[in-house]
């Protein structure tokens, strides 16, 4: 399978690694609840077209590789996959929301997100093969 995905235009290599916390840092990413976000994070990121690589749910933290569409904005990405999980946590798990200390958030504010791109070596001999191609493809042109 290639590194690559392909829009009927484009192809794209646009892979994140996405850090995001509880409200507090409380720890209560463990046994239903960590299931029901992992089942939701997978199942919202499906719905926007990203696709999940690898997903790691922590006591007190989400850590996730996820392929996202270069036509999809990262920031609604991970903000609409964040709200709707709250959303179905609250919903499903009550006892949690009658905690004074949420004030009606699941989550912290924010996220850690990191690209996870191409060795910039590669991308250096790549670029540099092509010129070379390119320059073999004139002179050989020139000589016919």
């Amino acid at each position: 399978m290639s590194r690559f995905r392909k829009l009927s235009h484009t192809i794209w290599h646009c892979q994140y690694h996405i850090v995001w916390v509880p409200k507090y840092r409380h720890r209560i990413l463990t046994g239903r609840v960590a299931e029901e976000v992992g089942w939701c994070i997978r199942a919202f990121a499906e719905q926007q077209k990203g696709e999940v690589v690898e997903l790691n749910v922590q006591f007190d933290h989400v850590h996730w590789l996820v392929w996202v569409p270069p036509k999809v904005s990262l920031s609604d990405f991970v903000g609409t996959v964040k709200g709707r999980t709250a959303i179905r946590v609250f919903n499903k798990f009550r006892e949690l929301k009658r905690r004074l200390y949420w004030g009606h958030r699941f989550w912290a504010r924010g996220y850690c997100v990191d690209t996870v791109g191409l060795d910039e070596a590669k991308i250096r001999a790549y670029v540099q093969y092509q010129e070379r191609r390119e320059r073999r493809a004139e002179q050989q042109g020139l000589d016919v």
